[in-house]
């Protein structure tokens, strides 16, 4: 089956030797996102709330880049440097999600590229 990478600059270019993602038939594999300005390639200002929400809306870029959104992934794996930040992790993303919502994993980390306190890949099949 034949494998198709998958770019947009909404969402910050992959620093390194890996694509935003691969499409593989009806799959999609989201690289991890950080929370990086994809127009600066620097990390957004504020505090954990903004960095959630700013990896959310990197994944949603590169979901729609690919043909699909948010709603159309089914598995979600967070990293987070701190995991007392699990409760904003969820919160904030009742409001890029509906149910049914995808399987999900949070995995307490030590560090994460650049500073970041978390970071956030996916796996979504489109429709």
């Amino acid at each position: 089956m034949a494998r198709e990478i998958i770019s947009t600059d909404r969402a910050p270019q992959a620093i390194g030797t890996y694509s935003q993602a691969v499409k593989v038939g009806d799959t999609v594999y989201l690289s991890g996102q950080i929370p990086l300005v994809p127009e600066t390639m620097e990390m957004v200002e504020g505090g954990i709330e903004e960095q959630i929400r700013r990896v959310f809306d990197n994944l949603s870029a590169v979901a729609e880049a690919a043909g699909g959104s948010l709603a159309d992934v089914v598995k979600l794996n967070v990293f987070l440097t701190d995991l007392t930040h699990f409760p904003v992790v969820n919160e904030i993303m009742a409001g890029y999600f509906a149910e049914p919502y995808p399987a999900r994993a949070a995995i307490g980390v030590a560090e994460l590229p650049k500073g970041a306190a978390v970071e956030m890949d996916a796996v979504m099949v489109l429709s």
